[in-house]
């Protein structure tokens, strides 16, 4: 979960809008002619409005071809605990109908250098959350909506504007097991919404504070970043370039 805005961007159109969806232009906004959802042609170039602000992107609904990877296929050796497939999460019932770890594939890139960065040191990663629908985030707002720990789900005219970074496959929840697979002390359990779980390391032991070290070291080598409240979240650099979506997990 993540407590942010979503970006104002637009899109551009270039060979690889079918997998990033949206870049920022330097001078220009450029906006595609045909939906999101689908692989996107026939570009025109249109100037930002003088005051700056570009229209919000909506969340896609249907995924667009290439648009993420399955993180088996990019770091095999990641493990996977999917926790919003499974009841054993803090709404208490599998939200996902599929236990799959979804990414951006420069995100998916970036952890498997993250994996072999904990692996250096005898340990492995393990992962409780990747992309997640947005119509989720709108559901996990209902339960807990506290901006510390859930992303506020804002829509304006019918369009999704705001949202959590999983929303655009750009973050991950995240932990260390050993090389053998098992669990290893760490601050606190995933979704820990207390005071615990911030990254200031209050009350945390020695041995989790370690391991949390060798986590953290390793992920912001690879560009990512925490979320101030929840040391097992990490956003990958460049979730600005990403859109909303709302595509189910299939």
């Amino acid at each position: 979960m993540t407590n942010q805005k979503g970006a104002k961007l637009s899109g551009v159109c270039d060979q690889r809008l079918a997998s990033q969806a949206v870049l920022v232009g330097e001078v220009r906004w450029f906006r595609c002619a045909v939906p999101l959802g689908f692989v996107l042609a026939g570009c025109g170039g249109v100037s930002a409005p003088p005051s700056g602000r570009v229209p919000e992107m909506p969340a896609t609904t249907s995924m667009p071809a290439g648009a993420l990877v399955a993180i088996e296929s990019v770091a095999p050796t990641v493990m996977t605990d999917m926790r919003y497939a499974t009841t054993d999460n803090f709404a208490h019932e599998a939200v996902y109908a599929e236990a799959r770890c979804l990414l951006r594939p420069e995100v998916a890139e970036r952890i498997a250098r993250v994996e072999h960065r904990v692996e250096a040191a005898g340990y492995r990663l393990k992962v409780w959350d990747c992309y997640r629908p947005f119509s989720v985030q709108q559901r996990f707002w209902k339960l807990v909506p506290d901006e510390r720990y859930v992303a506020r789900p804002v829509v304006e005219g019918g369009r999704p504007v705001e949202g959590s970074r999983h929303n655009r496959a750009a973050a991950v929840d995240i932990t260390l097991v050993t090389a053998d697979g098992a669990a290893v002390e760490m601050p606190t359990a995933h979704d820990d919404f207390t005071e615990a779980a911030a990254r200031e390391g209050k009350g945390w032991s020695a041995e989790a504070k370690a391991h949390y070290d060798i986590l953290d070291t390793a992920l912001r080598a690879e560009g990512f970043t925490g979320l101030p409240t929840e040391w097992w979240h990490y956003d990958a650099p460049g979730w600005e370039a990403y859109e909303l979506l709302d595509a189910p997990l299939e």
